[in-house]
C-alpha cells in the first residue's frame, strides 16, 4: 500500500464510499492534503487517526464552514434556499465580495453574476473561479440565466431605452455596489456604448441588492438602477431589458459533498424549482445543477 493513497484508494482502505470520504474531508475530519489539485491520503495518519478513535489529528483539524451562501442577492434562489430545508443562510455582498468570503472559507458558496469588460460575458463566471486565488479545488454549479435591465417607474415615464438614454436623459441612478455583479454589468455597458462612469447622474446610497433599487424608485430618490426582471415585477414597476446574464454558484470540491448544499443541488432538479422561475419571470433554469467549471 503506497504511503500517499488516492481518494479511491484511501475509500477502499477505510471500507468507505467515495462520497462519505469527501464528506469526511469537508469537516476536516479525515487527515489529507492537496497535492496539483488532488486530494492524497497519508497513510500513517489515517492509521493514526483509526487507532485513536477521534475525529482528527490535531495537525489536520479545521473549522467546520458556516453553512452560507454569500456573493450576490437573486429572489428565485432565497426560496429555492428556503424551500428545499438546506438550512442555508444568505449574505448577500456582490459577486467579488463572495468569491473572496468563499476563498477564506467564510462561506460555503458563492452566488456570481460577472461581467467582462468587453462584454463577452458567457465566460466570466469561469473565468473568475478558475483565476481566484485560493479556489484551487473550486466547483461551479450553474443555477440559472437572468434577464437583467433598468427598474424604472410604471409606464417607464423617461422613456428609457438602454444605458445612452439614461445619461443622455440625466436620469438619476442608483449605482450597485463595487464588485456586484450588476455594477459590473454597468461598467461593461458604458464602455460599449463609449461612455464615462463619470457621465452618469448617480444618487446614493448606493444599493446592496435589487430588491433596494426597487425601493429607491418607488419612493422617488432614483428614476432607475440596475436589477432583474423578477424584482421589478414583484415591486409592480417597470423594466428596460439589456442582457441576459449566467447565475451560477460557486463553491469548493470539498464543500459540494455538505448536507446543505446537497439538498440544494437536489432541489435545483425539481420542476418545483422550475416551475417557480417561469413564475417570478425572466429566468432560464435549463441548465440549473449542471457542472460548468471544475478547477
Amino acid at each position: 500500500m503506497a504511503e500517499l493513497m488516492t481518494t479511491e484508494e484511501a475509500a477502499s482502505y477505510l471500507r468507505l464510499s467515495e462520497r462519505k470520504l469527501y464528506e469526511l474531508v469537508a469537516r476536516g475530519a479525515v487527515p489529507c492534503t492537496k497535492v496539483t489539485g488532488k486530494w492524497l491520503f497519508p497513510k500513517a495518519a489515517l492509521d493514526r487517526w483509526l487507532a485513536a478513535g477521534y475525529a482528527g489529528p490535531p495537525a489536520f483539524a479545521s473549522t467546520p464552514v458556516p453553512a452560507i451562501v454569500g456573493g450576490s442577492h437573486d429572489p428565485l434562489l432565497e426560496w429555492a434556499m428556503r424551500e428545499s430545508g438546506s438550512r442555508l443562510a444568505s449574505l448577500p455582498e456582490g459577486s467579488e465580495a463572495g468569491l473572496q468570503r468563499l476563498a477564506r472559507n467564510e462561506v460555503a458558496a458563492a452566488a456570481i453574476h460577472l461581467h467582462r469588460l468587453d462584454g463577452d460575458d458567457d465566460a466570466a463566471n469561469i473565468e473568475a473561479v478558475a483565476h481566484s486565488s485560493g479556489l484551487h479545488d473550486a466547483v461551479l454549479i450553474a443555477f440559472a440565466r437572468r434577464e437583467q435591465g433598468l427598474i424604472v417607474a410604471a409606464g417607464n415615464p423617461l422613456k428609457l431605452s438602454n444605458i445612452a438614454s439614461v445619461v443622455a436623459k440625466r436620469a438619476r441612478l442608483t449605482p450597485r455596489p463595487q464588485g456586484a455583479g450588476a455594477q459590473l454589468l454597468l461598467l461593461s455597458l458604458l464602455g460599449q456604448a463609449g461612455l464615462a462612469p463619470d457621465a452618469l447622474a448617480t444618487v446614493k446610497p448606493v444599493a446592496p441588492t435589487g430588491p433596494d433599487i426597487a425601493q429607491a424608485v418607488r419612493a422617488g430618490r432614483a428614476d432607475c438602477g440596475i436589477a432583474t426582471r423578477s424584482v421589478a415585477q414583484a415591486a409592480g414597476l417597470g423594466f428596460v431589458p439589456l442582457t441576459w446574464e449566467r447565475f451560477d454558484l460557486a463553491t469548493r470540491q470539498r464543500h459540494y459533498f455538505l448536507p446543505e448544499l446537497q439538498a440544494l443541488a437536489r432541489f435545483l432538479r425539481t420542476e418545483a424549482f422550475h416551475t417557480r422561475g417561469r413564475e417570478l419571470t425572466g429566468y432560464d433554469t435549463g441548465e440549473a445543477g449542471n457542472v460548468r467549471h471544475v478547477n
